[in-house]
């Protein structure tokens, strides 16, 4: 069975230009133009992944980005023409999986839509095996233990855990962890993350989740 992939894109030619090329490509492609109509077809048809443009009638991409992300871990693909957006479509707090510029080329978009979709499968893969996330009961459960995370201890494993092998500075996590913007010690991540590896490590699991990659911050990866 083919991917089915939702292209949100108020530009008739731009969106019928990716359908041809997704269609080509072999996967299942569908076009909606309108922000208000994303999130029930979402819910109701599930696709594989979303090529969701930023300026759209109704209700624009970050909103529908950062609403999606409460009851779907759908890759999103961002797509848009302001390059000062870039930073906040893979911030933390919408959990974009990708962005593409305008104007791109169509073989581009169809490239970053398979490396997305591998990630993704690779990444489910090791989520069925070793973790779960309950966003309705902010709970982590490693083998189904659950971890006993706290409030800050989760923001900051789901965040990593959202992207699997993307490498997050402390900065950008304390950005996420912290969305009142108080200013701490970019350090303080350090403990987080020390806490949180030991509540991992007392389950007896023998996978290290999180790592640190020297001189840069940290990585989710099984």
């Amino acid at each position: 069975m083919s991917h089915k992939i939702l292209i949100v894109e108020d530009e008739p030619v731009v969106a019928e230009l990716l359908r041809d090329y997704l269609l080509n490509a072999g996967f299942t492609a569908y076009i909606l133009d309108s922000g208000l109509e994303v999130e029930e077809w979402v819910r109701g048809h599930l696709p594989d992944l979303i090529l969701l443009d930023l300026m759209l009638p109704g209700k624009d991409g970050i909103a529908l980005c950062k609403d999606i992300r409460y009851f779907s871990e759908v890759p999103i693909i961002m797509v848009t023409a302001r390059v000062d957006e870039i930073d906040r479509l893979l911030g933390l707090e919408l959990g974009a999986d990708d962005y593409i510029c305008k104007p791109f080329s169509p073989r581009e978009v169809v490239a970053r839509v398979k490396a997305v979709l591998k990630r993704s499968v690779m990444g489910d893969h090791n989520i069925e095996q070793f973790v779960q996330v309950d966003r309705e009961g902010f709970r982590v459960l490693v083998q189904g233990k659950d971890l006993g995370l706290t409030g800050v201890e989760y923001k900051l494993f789901v965040t990593l855990h959202r992207h699997p092998g993307r490498i997050f500075s402390r900065t950008q996590l304390m950005e996420h962890i912290y969305e009142d913007n108080r200013i701490v010690n970019d350090r303080t991540v350090d403990s987080h993350v020390k806490k949180l590896r030991l509540k991992i490590s007392k389950l007896n699991v023998g996978v290290e989740l999180i790592h640190s990659v020297y001189g840069i911050g940290y990585k989710y990866e099984c």
